[in-house]
């Protein structure tokens, strides 16, 4: 009877000690983040007026280098304030991609882009861990007070690696305060998209938009889901 309760101790031992590694990786083998995902609450951070008029959106196209005949993609771009603004600042010759997970948004914005006839913008329902993007098409991905909300961010910055251009940038707007408290402190930040292999280009503080702005460029090459390393909370 001794013999058989080991046995059966060491049984449950190992299947825990397997479960427990198991969920720290999904199904696809990216690691789980160890830090809280916030809740997506509404398809708009603040009001649209109010945002103008400290002059948001100019600040940080200005600061994400932003110019006419460039191709972006506004991801969670939810009631679409960046994709309209972006949409004139590329131009004609420019692309707009403007994409966000929840149908109802997606609806939403699609209807404004027709009213507007904005030809210049694409609208696009995304998944919530790939955006979908075709590949080498992209001089600026935005995704703004949005990260926070990504449950599976190693395995969204990964997949979205590839639809950058060779000199295309990442440009990353959020609070600086906890996840939890939707925003994201820049260490997390600069710890989740290393480990992606993306490396800082810039971050400059934006206080038009609550908060800062990060570039990060790709540099070196993309690591397998089995070697990326998740960045422990509080990094």
């Amino acid at each position: 009877m001794r013999a058989v309760a080991l046995t059966a101790l060491l049984l449950l031992a190992g299947c825990t000690k397997h479960g427990s590694a198991t969920a720290d990786r999904t199904g696809d083998g990216f690691p789980t983040v160890h830090r809280s995902v916030a809740p997506t609450v509404s398809p708009q951070w603040s009001n649209e007026s109010e945002r103008d008029r400290r002059r948001e959106a100019g600040a940080v196209m200005a600061a994400a280098g932003i110019r006419p005949g460039m191709t972006v993609a506004d991801l969670g771009a939810g009631e679409g304030y960046y994709t309209i603004r972006l949409a004139a600042k590329v131009g004609k010759d420019g692309r707009v991609l403007a994409e966000d997970i929840v149908p109802a948004y997606h609806d939403a914005l699609a209807d404004r882009v027709y009213r507007d006839r904005l030809d210049n913008v694409s609208v696009k329902l995304g998944k919530p861990a790939d955006p979908e993007l075709p590949a080498g098409s992209f001089d600026r991905t935005f995704m703004v007070h949005m990260y926070h909300e990504i449950a599976s961010p190693y395995e969204f910055l990964w997949k979205l690696r590839p639809a950058l251009r060779p000199d295309g940038q990442v440009v990353v707007v959020d609070a600086d305060r906890p996840t939890q408290a939707h925003g994201t402190p820049p260490a997390d930040l600069d710890c989740e998209f290393r480990a992606v292999g993306y490396a800082l280009t810039k971050r400059v503080s934006m206080p038009q938009a609550g908060g800062y702005l990060a570039l990060y460029h790709a540099e070196g090459p993309r690591p397998a889901p089995s070697a990326i390393v998740a960045c422990p909370a509080g990094s």
